[in-house]
């Protein structure tokens, strides 16, 4: 049996799809507040799903029963302040809990962690899976909680599990919707007028997906993997999601100290309504940031082909627009 952790979620439900699709039968865990995505509902008959938190170690070792694969997908993703303790807590407690089953019944692991957890490479390379980070970066909450449930993993690896790392870039594709990487698409179609000067890794959901079941099916062990199809620079990004709405692309350099200044105001607007920040600190200073990351490792690992990011990009805006 294979086991699917936050599988309501973005990766894991697209994951859970491509398992189902394959006629596979699986065990997917949600939360009682969860809802079922609508991509899994024709696959009902081959999904058993069951309800617990990661964090709930008692409901969790039920699910295990069984099982001899576990994709964990399950993360809480926040940029607040006010988030940083529980979702600390909720990812690397609840990684924790995952890995101490996977040793206890031998089953073997492919964990999602995020580019997030891997350092910076030297001016002008890429980042590597070798580039870890060499300090926890305070600021940045959810990094913490991915370095730090990665070292879980590795603990277990230790001790004696299977288990594979992914790394992925930004991770693209209509199931987001307008959430998650989402934004970028919604924001571009609502009239951006700014671009940034950084640059970021993309990869479709799917092909995170793809990557992760022939890990899974290898005999591969004790690694990490970057899962990345492409390097964009923001501008040229913003302007083919631009381009395939049919809207005018951003035309003006937002500068470091304009972004400065428009995150801090985001915090105090959000401080004095009660809502989230239009623009948090993170992603204000990773706008301007040069982001290239090497995928060759598992290309080479698996003879993967990813698949062309301005595809998906087009197929993103193509759903948009449709549930406008």
């Amino acid at each position: 049996m294979i086991l699917v952790t936050g599988a309501t979620g973005f990766v894991g439900s697209v994951l859970a799809r491509r398992l189902a699709e394959q006629n596979i039968a699986i065990r997917c865990l949600r939360r009682q507040t969860s809802v079922i995505p609508e991509i899994l509902a024709p696959y009902s008959h081959l999904i058993d799903w069951r309800e617990a938190d990661i964090l709930d170690s008692s409901l969790l070792e039920e699910a295990f029963e069984g099982v001899t694969q576990v994709y964990h997908c399950a993360a809480w993703v926040s940029f607040k302040e006010a988030d940083k303790e529980p979702m600390i807590n909720t990812n690397v407690h609840g990684t924790a809990n995952v890995v101490n089953l996977c040793l206890d019944y031998n089953v073997r692991l492919v964990h999602v962690s995020s580019i997030a957890a891997l350092g910076q490479a030297k001016p002008g390379e890429l980042i590597t899976e070798k580039n870890y980070l060499e300090e926890t970066p305070a600021n940045n909450n959810y990094a913490v909680s991915k370095l730090e449930s990665e070292m879980e993993v590795w603990r277990g690896i230790a001790e004696g599990m299977q288990g594979v790392i992914v790394n992925p870039s930004v991770i693209i594709g209509p199931q987001a919707g307008v959430d998650g990487s989402g934004k970028i698409f919604d924001t571009v179609r609502r009239g951006l007028k700014y671009y940034t000067r950084g640059s970021c890794g993309l990869v479709d959901v799917d092909d995170l997906a793809r990557c992760m079941i022939e890990l899974m099916n290898s005999d591969i062990t004790a690694e990490r993997y970057i899962i990345n199809a492409e390097n964009w620079k923001f501008k040229d990004l913003t302007e083919q999601i631009a381009q395939c709405f049919g809207v005018k692309p951003p035309a003006t350099e937002a500068k470091p100290w304009m972004l400065e200044f428009a995150w801090r105001s985001a915090s105090l607007w959000a401080a004095l309504t009660g809502n989230d920040p239009a623009l948090d600190k993170i992603a204000a200073q990773a706008a301007t940031v040069e982001q290239n990351y090497d995928n060759s490792k598992i290309k080479k690992a698996i003879n993967f082909t990813f698949k062309p990011v301005m595809q998906t990009i087009q197929e993103v805006c193509t759903v948009l627009q449709a549930n406008e």
